[in-house]
């Protein structure tokens, strides 16, 4: 195993072909002015794919990407592609941050220089990270040879390689969201002594309160989440039943068109995220057409999307987590979990609700995470001299 540096080069056949497909697309017939209602609104959507065509530039943002320190290696037949930047401090604590659906390791990538160097933006130079971003399998520029068994048990156990075996961390700490979130759970379930400790922005669906027998034993509290996931999984959820029942043949459709692509994708980042309405709020056109581009480019729609279906068929069932974690808990997030429940399931040491936010807080609000992450991890860098 060799890890190699990495450089994004999209080859310019790649965008001759983008451009032209944007140029000949066929929009649906308009429903009226139902917004965001039925789904990515029309208007928005052409505007958007009006500034992808004259005025987003992919070259301009492949440079400011390869800005970062970027490398690959292969980590149980998965070419895993990373950033690696290294913190600015007397004793970094090293980090690994995992990201979901359907953003990318571009989730994170305004908190690395935060994080790595926060004396720079008036932070303590003690609080420093080495700070690990990961691609997902079979997300962006890592490979995925076979979807078979690629869920979050299993990319857990490539990080722990990736970190300890590649990159010769004896200890670390963790972090993520949507997917990430249940990466860095199964990665605190299976080496717990690997971590000092996991900090996450969700739980994900929690199954285990969904059952309809067990409403008598549940608290208020566990209650009041089930009845508003219930509701959230019959207005929201059709996205999560498709890739995990039939996500290939979503996948020929969302492959073949980038139109297709964006407003499968947008519609996400609109109803998820703390904009009130209006992306404008929290993303530019380029932040949200980068992420896409990630998708594009690489064709990884299909495997990504195929995620979905391993965790629904082949995931392990997840104990409680001895681990100390903190929760950021954001206001416009998805399904805030119930803190009775994750009190009984987690050790929580720190739990904390964040002013501002939604499901993709790090491109939202990154000052906000990155001192929450700051924080949660502070106490620990005593434990990581000793160690």
């Amino acid at each position: 195993m060799t890890v190699e540096s990495f450089q994004i080069r999209v080859p310019d056949e790649v965008l001759d072909d983008l451009k032209y497909r944007l140029n000949h697309v066929r929009w649906p017939e308009p429903l009226g002015s139902t917004g965001w209602e039925h789904g990515t609104d029309l208007s928005y959507l052409q505007s958007l794919v009006t500034y992808w065509q004259e005025q987003y530039d992919w070259r301009e943002q492949e440079a400011k990407l390869n800005r970062f320190s970027q490398f690959r290696s292969n980590v149980d037949g998965v070419d895993v592609h990373f950033i690696h930047e290294r913190g600015k401090g007397p004793s970094p604590m090293p980090i690994i941050l995992t990201h979901g659906w359907p953003d990318s390791y571009l989730r994170y990538q305004k908190i690395i220089p935060l994080l790595t160097d926060p004396a720079r933006y008036g932070g303590d130079p003690e609080d420093a990270f080495d700070v690990i971003v990961p691609s997902l399998p079979g997300f962006g520029f890592s490979s995925c040879p076979d979807y078979r068994g690629i869920n979050n048990s299993r990319v857990s156990e490539v990080w722990a390689k990736l970190m300890t075996e590649e990159l010769g961390y004896r200890k670390f700490a963790a972090a993520g969201g949507d997917i990430g979130s249940g990466v860095t759970r199964y990665l605190a379930s299976n080496h717990p002594e690997l971590l000092f400790g996991i900090h996450l922005t969700d739980i994900g669906i929690i199954k285990s309160l969904m059952n309809p027998n067990d409403q008598a034993e549940l608290s208020e509290e566990e209650l009041h989440y089930k009845r508003s996931a219930q509701e959230w999984i019959s207005r929201e959820g059709g996205y999560m039943t498709l890739q995990s029942t039939k996500p290939q043949t979503l996948a020929y459709g969302l492959s073949d068109s980038p139109v297709g692509l964006a407003g499968w994708i947008i519609e996400k980042f609109h109803a998820w995220s703390d904009c009130k309405g209006d992306l404008r709020n929290s993303f530019s056109e380029d932040e949200l057409l980068t992420n896409i581009m990630i998708y594009w480019v690489t064709n990884t729609f299909g495997s990504t999307a195929h995620i979905y279906y391993e965790n629904t068929h082949s995931l392990p069932p997840l104990g409680r987590i001895e681990v100390p974690t903190g929760i950021a808990i954001l206001p416009a997030d998805v399904l805030t979990p119930p803190k009775v429940w994750a009190m009984r399931n987690l050790n929580i040491t720190r739990w904390t609700s964040l002013p501002r936010g939604g499901h993709f807080t790090a491109m939202e609000e990154p000052e906000l995470m990155a001192e929450d992450i700051r924080a949660f991890y502070r106490p620990f860098r005593t434990r990581m001299e000793k160690e």
